[in-house]
This record gives C-alpha cells, sequence and structure tokens, in this order.
C-alpha cells in the first residue's frame, strides 16, 4: 500500500502544534533548501526547560504526527539523555534541546546561511 504523499507544510504545522502543545520554547525553522548538500529541507528547533519537558515534547509531536498525518519518524536519537533529542521525518528534522545545550551547540549559527523563521507562542 502505498503511503500518501504529505507536504512539508502540513508536517511543520503539525509539528509546531505538537510542541505548542506542552510548551516547547524558542521555536525556530531553519529553512535549508537553497543551500548545497544539505540532508535535508528544514530544521525545527525548539527547547524544554529539563529532561521531562524535552520527552514529554518528543512524544507529543510523535504522537501528533501520527495521529493527524499517519505518518511515523524514520529515526529518533538522544531519547536516553533527552538533552538533545533529534527526530528524522526525512525531509524535516526537529532539534528538541535543553537551553545550555542548544547554546553549546548553537545550531543556528552553524546554518547561517538558512532562512529563519521565529514562531510566536502565547504562552
Amino acid at each position: 500500500m502505498a503511503k500518501k504523499n504529505i507536504s512539508a507544510d502540513q508536517l511543520i504545522s503539525v509539528i509546531i502544534s505538537g510542541i505548542e502543545d506542552v510548551k516547547g520554547q524558542s521555536i525556530s525553522i531553519l529553512d535549508l533548501r537553497e543551500i548545497e548538500n544539505t540532508v535535508c529541507d528544514y530544521f525545527i528547533i525548539c527547547e524544554g526547560t529539563s529532561n521531562t519537558q524535552v520527552n514529554a515534547i518528543v512524544n507529543s509531536v510523535q504522537k501528533k504526527v501520527s495521529k493527524e498525518l499517519k505518518d511515523n519518524p524514520w529515526h529518533v536519537e538522544g531519547e536516553d539523555n533527552a538533552e538533545w533529542v533529534l527526530i528524522d521525518y526525512v525531509n524535516v528534522v526537529v532539534h528538541v534541546f535543553q537551553k545550555h545545550i542548544r547554546q553549546y551547540y548553537d545550531i543556528e549559527s552553524l546554518w547561517g546561511d538558512a532562512k529563519t523563521t521565529v514562531i510566536e507562542t502565547s504562552y
């Protein structure tokens, strides 16, 4: 059975909603499509205040995407420490950090050529 194509915009929208459901903070979308030799089209980066909240964000995103789009990540990495969890949906990769780890690795600066969209939250 062929899986229906899900647009990147649909996937990003559901991922953002999943992050917001558990009050993930400092949400950014990096559009990598104009950069050569990238592994995906988009990074979504956010942070939680503790390993418990990081795990809650990861679980919320996975459940919401699974329920609404019938899609599962190709790969998930970092759940044991819950300091930096990567959820790979192939064209969209979600990075869920604890604040100090996000500051240390500073992915936004590493991918400084990417078009960045900051998501405003109401909480």
